[in-house]
């Protein structure tokens, strides 16, 4: 028994896979905008990318949303379709998701008025979308109207005090109340970044947020997504782009950009009530830029979350890992760029997912002089464990 033992344990570390990366443009680099982009794998083992694309973001009308397989018997990705257009509006940050059902989601804005406070919320679902080239078969679609819960009663708790006082900062409190009382204000301009998350429950979250506050909200569906009602904000100063992450016990964490003054980290919440209700927004210690990040759980219970480990531009992209629900961040490693390096380039937006097989995938937006691009990377968790190389 205890041979027998010896040599299974020794074949298993023959055997287990060394840390490994890879990366790729999804397609050339081009001088035109692509931007924001949201990866799954699909059940096959294909992967389906949606990005932005057009002469500019908000204020450009030609902008929609394009997608792109990657097919795993080839090893290759397809030529980018469009997925979703609104004909003379822009649409924007788009996400997607696959529930529980095998059925796909796709979610993004529609700019109204040329700012990011006139959003419209759009959203897709497929049961048929693995075909080999073109989009996916849509079922239906509907847009996503919110109504946040105790919008009023959350804003005026955080930024009351601050409104009674003289200065910019009393001026910008007492604006926030005002928009939380103005009932189109409130209910328009929430939109995606990050995935959605489905609950043990069977309850889809779709994180959102408004530049019109600079809050963050909850899209919560407890029918399959074809009803949708709101949670309350997530107040503070200028926690925006929530992505939420599950704890084992049951708490909901949102990890949010910062849009607020400074110093610059990335904000924090959470949720005791599966995404209804959330405490303020505050500062953690990790450096934040003003772009987005995003958090997932791995299948082993470690977090992984891709970031900017900056406070100012988007030159620096890093992975890092924590094995105790983001307690402690034990192991980084960058994906791209290097804070000590500033350079022009940006490498920003990450949309992180673990495949089937454990390979942990990142999609991100990738501007250099040349142009820009989605870049697709895939490494192992323990690639992230190892660390940077030495110089």
């Amino acid at each position: 028994m205890r041979v027998a033992l010896i040599a299974l344990l020794t074949v298993a570390a023959v055997t287990a896979a060394p840390p490994f990366y890879k990366s790729e443009l999804i397609f050339p680099l081009e001088k035109i905008h692509n931007h924001s982009s949201s990866i799954v794998e699909l059940p096959d083992g294909d992967l389906l990318v949606c990005w932005f694309h057009g002469s500019g973001e908000r204020t450009a009308d030609d902008v929609v949303i394009n997608a792109a397989r990657f097919n795993k018997k080839t090893g290759k990705w397809g030529v980018p379709f469009i997925i979703a257009d609104t004909p003379g509006f822009p649409d924007t940050n788009p996400t997607m998701f696959i529930d529980s059902k095998q059925r796909l989601f796709l979610l993004w804005p529609t700019i109204i008025a040329h700012q990011w406070e006139t959003a419209l919320m759009k959203y897709k679902i497929s049961t048929d979308y693995q075909q080999e080239s073109g989009p996916p078969k849509w079922e239906h679609q509907d847009n996503i109207i919110l109504i946040p819960k105790n919008i009023g009663e959350k804003t005026r708790e955080v930024f009351g005090k601050l409104a009674e006082t003289e200065g910019p900062a009393g001026e910008k409190a007492k604006k926030e109340i005002e928009h939380a009382d103005d009932m189109y204000f409130s209910r328009m301009g929430w939109f995606t970044r990050t995935h959605p998350l489905e609950l043990p429950s069977g309850r889809i979250l779709v994180p959102m947020y408004s530049d019109g506050y600079s809050f963050g909200i909850m899209g919560i569906s407890d029918d399959g997504g074809y009803t949708w009602t709101g949670s309350e904000p997530i107040v503070g100063f200028g926690g925006v782009q929530p992505s939420v992450v599950r704890k084992k016990d049951g708490t909901l964490v949102a990890y949010m950009r910062d849009n607020g003054p400074p110093p610059k980290r990335a904000q924090i919440s959470y949720s005791k009530d599966d995404g209804m209700s959330w405490v303020p927004a505050t500062d953690t210690e990790i450096l934040n830029p003003g772009t987005s990040l995003e958090v997932i759980a791995l299948k082993n219970g470690d977090w992984i979350m891709a970031y900017n480990d900056l406070e100012d531009k988007r030159y620096s992209l890093v992975a890092m890992i924590s094995d105790d629900e983001g307690k402690t961040w034990k192991w980084r490693r960058h994906l791209d760029g290097d804070p000590a390096v500033k350079v022009t380039n940006e490498y920003h937006y990450p949309s992180v997912m673990q495949a089937k097989d454990g390979t942990i995938h990142v999609t991100y937006s990738y501007f250099v002089t040349e142009g820009k691009s989605i870049k697709h990377a895939q490494f192992s968790e323990d690639w992230v464990k190892a660390g940077d190389p030495a110089k």
